[in-house]
């Protein structure tokens, strides 16, 4: 068994963490509160840098890995990125981070699990 939070409980403490670096956070997308998987689409300034999304690795553990488009992608191509996760996983939540050192935060998230 893991001991993965509620995805509405991890999600909330995503964006505090975002907020009391003094950074940008949005929801985009509300998934299931208890087990809808996570997306951070991350940003700086504006620009697209990746997306991390949160996996269940062969462990048995919740990972998180790059995804989605490539950096510097248009919007265009995030939104349909994001438009086509959420048809195939209606549980989807997406999380928008605009970050100032989105390598350093990005980092942090995949050591933290």
């Amino acid at each position: 068994m893991n001991d993965r939070l509620p995805t509405a409980v991890e999600v909330s403490g995503i964006v505090r963490r975002a907020e009391a670096l003094g950074e940008f956070a949005a929801i985009l997308r509300k998934g299931d509160p208890d087990r809808g998987s996570l997306i951070l689409m991350i940003s700086s300034r504006g620009h697209h840098v990746t997306c991390l999304e949160r996996l269940l690795g062969p462990s048995g553990q919740y990972i998180w890995q790059r995804s989605g488009p490539a950096e510097s992608a248009g919007s265009a191509e995030i939104r349909d990125f994001l438009a086509k996760r959420a048809r195939f996983d209606e549980d989807l939540w997406a999380v928008e981070l605009d970050i100032a050192d989105p390598e350093r935060f990005i980092a942090e998230t995949i050591a933290a699990g």
